[in-house]
């Protein structure tokens, strides 16, 4: 007896475990979640509130809304920097000479908006998950000061890019451009993913109108008290249902709209465009320095860029910033001069500065590769070069040189005729002239005169002023040239070279629009690409957008006719008790 007891009464436990589990699985889940919304980590009997019924107060309806906001804010913000991530360097730059110390903000600003999007992303979740188990919102106290804070800094930051750098704006609009279309098939995807809780959801309110109204049959006073929770509920199936099927149409014809220079036909692709190292190769070597242009030839430059500045005693050295603290060791050398003009010393001081040990300190760019044993001690030992140093370079490996040519300050011996000075630097070389690419337009009439060689170089004029000045190269922002637009410059036979391109996307971006050369400090990798990423012909576009979109189609109404049907079938189990009961009441009532 004590045996069958024992088998008898380990039988409801072994029984009632699944249910334990589940009851417990979803305690912890109800818990987890308002613990984290609203830091309540005390399991209690939550009330549910009623279908169609208001499912906060004004107060927590209002922060919810603040939190819509700020996810959008967030994800706008850290979406933008991260497609300009092809301008960190010049943003750590920019800051440098603002702090005088350098550090990686742009990956800071990354990091800290990632945080922030992640965040409101989960929270924003979290509010949803708990509206799904008809909870009553009440956001803590913190995460309000926090969502605030977020929409402050966000929008603070948002009209910082617009006001100081506008064309950051310029750079994810042409990201668009190149990921539109994989951004519409991810789309597809998500809307793909949405349509089975959102299934769940129209499926369940509909069976829940069914379900009232059949038990309300013979109350005709309740169904006028409840009549506006039906409305409710049909608004609450209209509102979503709708919304899906609009969004989902829209996305289905929105390749009509599509434009992408990487969608053409493999004979309209243009040859790879040529590399210009700028300031030789800065990834793999201190910038403007003989072993930086070494390593730009390494990788098969087709021609080297750099900046030029005259030195008191009338000698051009290779040099970028306006002084020489970030690239040199003049801190060190001579603290009480260290701000000046960088055209302000002599060159018998400034071939004696160090300009390797920075590059090796702070590592310029994020992600760079680490250099070997030999390249350190080599970069170690870098010294400022004159510019003879890079033409006898450039003449012996046949590489073009183009150059930003800075003017002296006031009160320079060369402040009027640096222009002159340089050029006679340049024929006293005896490079082939047609190496140079010449960049400054002060004086340029002297320049042709003198040195008829050269091939002449034009910023972002019209074609008609640079027929006037007969100059069929342009050396111009990646950013303003593709939205003012190349068609015309194409027509012409314009040579197109744009700074700077660093990132892949934005280089197969110039590939795809026949773009001659680019000017970049990551010469290592674009080197290495043999073809453009994101290039698709349009008919196998065409051929992946139906397949998704009819896929998609029959995927989404697979699951809407799945809970559509499954929720029928609750229903009518659970209208087959209240029928019964029903019947069984009525003669009662009758008799009475």
């Amino acid at each position: 007896m004590e045996e069958v007891q024992a088998e008898s009464s380990s039988k409801p436990n072994e029984n009632s475990n699944p249910w334990i589990k589940q009851y417990f699985n979803h305690k912890c889940f109800i818990t987890f979640l308002t613990g984290c919304y609203s830091c309540q980590w005390q399991y209690r009997e939550w009330e549910k509130t009623e279908l169609g019924s208001c499912c906060c107060s004004r107060k927590e309806q209002f922060f919810y809304v603040c939190l819509v906001i700020a996810f959008i804010l967030s994800v706008l913000f850290l979406f933008v920097w991260i497609e300009t991530s092809n301008e960190y360097n010049s943003f750590d730059w920019v800051v440098y000479l603002g702090t005088g110390r350098w550090f990686f903000w742009s990956i800071f600003v990354l990091s800290a908006a990632g945080i922030l999007a992640a965040y409101t992303t989960l929270l924003l979740l979290i509010g949803f998950l708990l509206l799904w188990e008809r909870i009553e919102l009440n956001l803590h106290k913190s995460h309000k000061v926090f969502i605030w804070i977020t929409i402050i800094l966000c929008s603070f930051l948002l009209c910082v890019l617009s006001y100081f750098w506008r064309d950051k704006w310029l750079i994810a609009g042409l990201s668009l451009q190149i990921f539109a279309p994989f951004v519409h098939l991810s789309l597809i995807t998500v809307m793909i993913i949405i349509s089975w809780p959102l299934a769940i959801c129209v499926a369940h309110l509909e069976s829940e109108v069914r379900i009232r109204r059949y038990r309300m049959a013979d109350y005709e006073h309740e169904i006028l008290e409840r009549c506006n929770i039906f409305r409710r509920l049909r608004a609450l199936q209209i509102a979503a249902g709708l919304s899906f099927l609009i969004i989902l149409l829209c996305l289905y014809l929105m390749p009509l709209g599509i434009y992408s220079p990487c969608i053409l036909k493999k004979e309209d692709l243009g040859p790879k465009p040529s590399l210009f190292g700028h300031r030789g190769a800065p990834m793999l070597a201190p910038e403007n320095t003989m072993m930086s242009f070494e390593k730009a030839i390494e990788f098969d430059a087709f021609g080297l860029e750099t900046d030029v500045y005259l030195s008191w005693d009338h000698v051009p050295f290779l040099m970028h910033d306006y002084d020489l603290t970030r690239t040199t060791n003049i801190k060190e050398v001579l603290p009480s001069a260290a701000n000046n003009v960088t055209s302000n010393f002599y060159w018998t001081l400034l071939s004696t500065l160090n300009a390797g040990e920075w590059f090796l300190k702070n590592k310029p760019f994020y992600g760079m590769k680490p250099l070997s044993e030999d390249d350190k001690r080599r970069a170690a030992s870098q010294s400022i070069p004159q510019l003879t140093d890079l033409l006898k370079l450039a003449q012996r490996e046949q590489k073009l040189v183009i150059f930003d040519l800075f003017g002296p300050p006031p009160g320079h011996p060369l402040r009027n005729s640096f222009v002159r000075r340089v050029v006679r630097v340049i024929l006293d070389s005896n490079i082939q002239q047609h190496l140079i690419l010449w960049l400054t337009g002060f004086d340029r009439d002297y320049v042709k005169y003198i040195a008829p060689g050269f091939r002449h170089v034009g910023r972002l004029w019209s074609i008609t002023e640079l027929t006037q000045k007969n100059i069929s190269i342009i050396n111009v922002d990646y950013k303003r040239l593709f939205y003012t637009g190349m068609r015309h410059y194409k027509e012409a036979k314009i040579f197109i070279n744009v700074y700077v391109i660093n990132e892949p996307w934005l280089f197969s971006l110039a590939w795809c629009s026949r773009i001659n050369s680019v000017t970049t400090d990551n010469i290592e990798l674009l080197h290495q690409l043999t073809h453009p990423l994101f290039f698709m012909t349009p008919g196998y576009y065409m051929v992946i957008w139906l397949f998704l979109d009819l896929a998609s189609a029959f995927i989404i109404t697979f699951v809407f006719c799945y809970h559509w049907i499954k929720e029928l079938r609750k229903e009518r189990w659970l209208e087959a008790p209240a029928s019964a009961e029903f019947q069984e009441k009525g003669p009662t009532t009758e008799n009475a």
